[in-house]
């Protein structure tokens, strides 16, 4: 699943990162037989925060952010007429997975169809990116290369696909003005108007834990937002790549962020442990949180310095949901059947 696992790991990797790009995303994911879990969703992004969300279920759009209230607030049946166009795409899904079915000889099953599609701005540039993607069963179906003007099947079956989206020149025109004009304008909307919570940037405390003397030190910071973050450890000022464990960004129940950065001492003499150092970085700030390796600093479950246990991982439901409607894909705002056949 390889644009998926891409973007779950959107923003993670920080050193020269650009720290004025702004994002619009938005996944679809239509789904046959998966247990418990709505057979069409959709959630809306904007710099990785969850703005809006539509199931199956329901079949209601919501937004997820006071500001999405305020930002079409000029649109009074903006919801409405939101709702009525992702309950038609529920049924293009629908239709679509029955179609691909039949294109890969499959009978009955769990099947998944997936779409995403979006754009990128940096502010600093105002250089522009767009960008579509289709999946199925987690595997790429079809993309966009938009400078081009052109679809790409990496899969056969998707062949067909290519060759009539590719022959809808008024279709491809639809899209290369939705990535270039539309979505950027409602990017900006968006950014201007959760300015305050999205461009907001709130530093960790950091601490180092250990559960064990055999067991690795890690450096966990927890509390800070938004998740483009890079933590690390240095010797002698020196980036680390060896001996060293780098665990994911995760969700705290407040909206903040948690993560840590493990390093195996087994090697290390005592003596030495000053030698080494963490190094947080939070995207935007220049001001890096140092945190210099001393046994006195460790916080550890065997009662010798704090006493305070490990933190666990808090995953709220809801972000398992967005986990999982993150493995859809689908296209928004301009009216377009999106059939595959």
């Amino acid at each position: 699943m390889q644009i998926f696992a891409a973007l779950v790991l959107l923003g993670t990797a920080l050193h020269g990162a650009a720290p004025m790009t702004h994002s619009l995303i938005n996944f679809y994911t239509g789904s046959s037989q998966v247990p418990n879990f709505p057979e069409f969703v959709t959630v809306g992004l904007v710099n990785e925060i969850e703005t809006d969300h539509y199931d199956s279920n329901s079949r209601k759009y919501e937004p997820k952010q006071e500001w999405m209230i305020r930002a079409t607030e000029d649109e009074p049946q903006y919801w409405q007429r939101q709702t009525e166009y992702r309950f038609g795409h529920q049924q293009v899904f629908k239709a679509n997975i029955e179609i691909l079915k039949q294109r890969f000889n499959q009978t009955g099953g769990v099947h998944i169809i997936q779409r995403m599609f979006g754009c990128e701005w940096d502010d600093e540039t105002d250089e522009v990116k767009g960008y579509e993607q289709h999946a199925y069963d987690g595997e790429d179906f079809l993309s966009l290369d938009l400078e081009r003007e052109t679809w790409v099947a990496p899969k056969q079956q998707a062949v067909i696909t290519k060759h009539n989206w590719n022959n809808n020149k008024a279709l491809m025109a639809q899209n290369k003005h939705y990535y270039t004009q539309i979505c950027p304008e409602e990017l900006k909307k968006y950014v201007n108007f959760g300015r305050s919570s999205l461009l907001r940037k709130d530093l960790p405390s950091v601490s180092l834990l250990q559960k064990t003397p055999s067991s690795p030190v890690s450096c966990h910071a927890t509390g800070f937002y938004p998740d483009g973050a890079m933590m690390f450890w240095r010797k002698d000022g020196e980036e680390l790549h060896e001996d060293v464990d780098l665990g994911e960004i995760l969700p705290n129940h407040d909206g903040s962020f948690q993560m840590s950065v493990d390093l195996d001492l087994s090697s290390v003499k005592p003596e030495d442990w000053t030698r080494y150092d963490c190094v947080f970085q939070l995207v935007g700030v220049k001001e890096h949180i140092f945190t210099r390796l001393e046994e006195e600093k460790i916080r550890t479950n065997r009662g010798k310095t704090s006493g305070i246990n490990i933190p666990a991982v808090v995953v709220p439901l809801v972000l398992l949901l967005l986990l999982l409607a993150v493995i859809g894909f689908l296209v928004y705002r301009r009216r377009r059947t999106g059939r595959w056949c």
